[in-house]
């Protein structure tokens, strides 16, 4: 797996802390995040030459859940996520 951030826009923090939650909850099946410093404004992480999220198509960064449920369709879709395979019920709160 790689994450690949803009070293101008100083998301090095950004890169590593999804480097951080992606390891903890895939620790054995990705066994390596690499982290690659760009220019250009670029935010891409992808798994075996697959992206999962990129920032110019997708639009921004992805949250934790999100980000958690697109590896986990990649390298393992039967594998349940517990509470980031929930959805946010809208409506009421109440």
């Amino acid at each position: 797996m790689e994450i690949v951030y803009c070293t101008m826009c100083q998301w090095l923090l950004r890169a590593g802390w999804m480097a951080q939650e992606l390891l903890s909850t895939f620790s054995t099946e990705l066994g390596a995040v690499t982290l690659v410093p760009k220019t250009g404004g670029v935010f891409r992480i992808t798994v075996d030459d697959h992206v999962v999220w990129d920032r110019k198509t997708d639009g921004g960064f992805p949250d934790a859940a999100e980000l958690k449920r697109r590896v986990r369709d990649q390298i393992d879709p039967d594998r349940e996520l517990g509470h980031a395979d929930r959805t946010t019920p809208t409506g009421d709160a109440g």
